[in-house]
């Protein structure tokens, strides 16, 4: 179909961390381009599991032979805040890692608290702490990043009535909605009409725009909504204890 394959759930993440510890000599290299890329960020129960055991890797509580502690240090510093944080902030005052966790904080900017944390560190007279303060500040992590193209070349296509969901991703044809690069394979897939006929596909991009646009409708009024009793929300849950300590992966991951 030629899509990539879906991410690695909390089970076979679990048994990727497994083989780590002593990976197939011929499979070394492929395991840990699963751990680096296939493993969602932030706060999936996946990379619960990830920061976990990379946290025990560049903490010297576990090893691997293709995982050093630098490169699980650097691994860290790719998933975009959530579970890696605790851990980043502590080898800030580990002098070998200090670096390679300080380069993985100044492109992290989802910290909420854990600001807070550096701060103190950069406050206390930690050089690397101080670098990464000076770094938010500077907005190196955008600053970093490709400069946005001056122009940009796009379609846009009018068609009568509205466009839902089914006409970006059909229910038959891409069942599973947080499957984005499925929905590519079926968007606009079925038949709108337009004034002249029905198009379809990429041959409506061509086509609709020289319809002739309809004349504005007159909005109808609409009835004041009745009244509903404030909607309340739970609290969200806390980020599991062993996450926030930087406690081996081996801690029991939360089931769904």
């Amino acid at each position: 179909m030629g899509i990539v394959p879906n991410p690695l759930d909390p089970a076979r993440t679990s048994a990727l961390v497994k083989l780590l510890e002593d990976p197939p000599a011929d499979e070394s290299a492929e395991l840990v381009e699963l751990l680096s890329h296939r493993v969602p960020p932030g706060v999936d129960e996946s990379a619960y599991v990830k920061a976990g055991f990379l946290s025990a890797i560049a903490k010297g509580t576990a090893t691997s032979p293709v995982v050093s502690p630098k490169h699980a240090t650097e691994l860290l510093g790719t998933m975009q805040g959530g579970y890696n944080i605790a851990t980043l902030v502590d080898l800030l005052d580990v002098p070998e890692l200090a670096e390679t966790a300080g380069a993985g904080l100044k492109n992290t900017i989802l910290m909420f608290d854990a600001f807070h944390d550096v701060e103190e560190k950069a406050k206390a007279g930690n050089k690397v702490a101080q670098s990464v303060m000076q770094s938010w500040a500077d907005a190196e992590w955008f600053t970093s990043r490709p400069a946005v193209p001056e122009k940009y070349t796009a379609t846009v296509f009018k068609v009568t009535g509205e466009t839902n969901t089914d006409d970006l991703s059909p229910a038959p044809d891409a069942w599973s909605r947080p499957d984005i690069p499925l929905h590519g394979l079926a968007m606009l897939k079925n038949p709108r009409e337009v004034r002249g006929g029905a198009l379809s596909g990429s041959a409506r991009l061509h086509a609709a725009p020289a319809c002739t646009p309809r004349p504005p409708a007159r909005r109808a009024r609409r009835a004041a909504p009745p009244h509903r009793p404030p909607h309340r929300t739970a609290a969200p849950p806390a980020a599991p204890p062993a996450a926030r300590a930087g406690l081996p992966w081996r801690a029991r991951v939360p089931r769904a």
